[in-house]
């Protein structure tokens, strides 16, 4: 594989570490829990992030797939399916991410599946987890893509 086989790969990743990053700026401003503009804005801007960092990641390893022609998930459940197939070794290949990473994603994922239907009904008490995960992902996730590499293009 060349180099330029991953500028994308690497560019995907890079926008989901920078939104996660992001998100948890926003969640973590003094003003995000407040009942002013200030506060709706960082409570829609931690939601935005989270779901484009979820896609930037996902955007990545969909493109990691192609790389090694490894067929893409299908169906319904096509979301959650990357994740868990990320998340595992097969004999082809070693696992994309981590245990720990892979976990993280599962929850921005679902994050992401909640907030997109639901911004009503954003609970910003109950973010925890998604906070801890984006922190989790990114922390990890340019490590993790980088020994992905090296194994099988070392």
């Amino acid at each position: 594989m060349s180099e330029t086989d991953w500028i994308e790969i690497d560019r995907a990743a890079a926008s989901a570490v920078s939104n996660f990053q992001r998100g948890i700026q926003f969640a973590r401003h003094a003003g995000f829990r407040t009942g002013d503009l200030i506060g709706e804005a960082l409570r829609l801007g931690f939601m935005h992030a989270i779901q484009a960092g979820h896609t930037s990641l996902e955007n990545a390893l969909v493109r990691i797939l192609d790389l090694i022609d490894e067929t893409r998930p299908r169906g319904e459940t096509w979301h959650a399916d990357l994740i868990g197939r990320a998340g595992q070794a097969l004999s082809h290949r070693p696992a994309i991410l981590p245990r720990d990473l892979a976990a993280a994603a599962d929850e921005t994922r679902r994050f992401r599946n909640r907030a997109t239907r639901a911004y009503d009904n954003f609970d910003p008490d109950r973010i925890e987890p998604t906070l801890s995960a984006a922190a989790t992902l990114e922390r990890g996730l340019p490590a993790a893509l980088a020994a992905f590499r090296q194994a099988i293009d070392p």
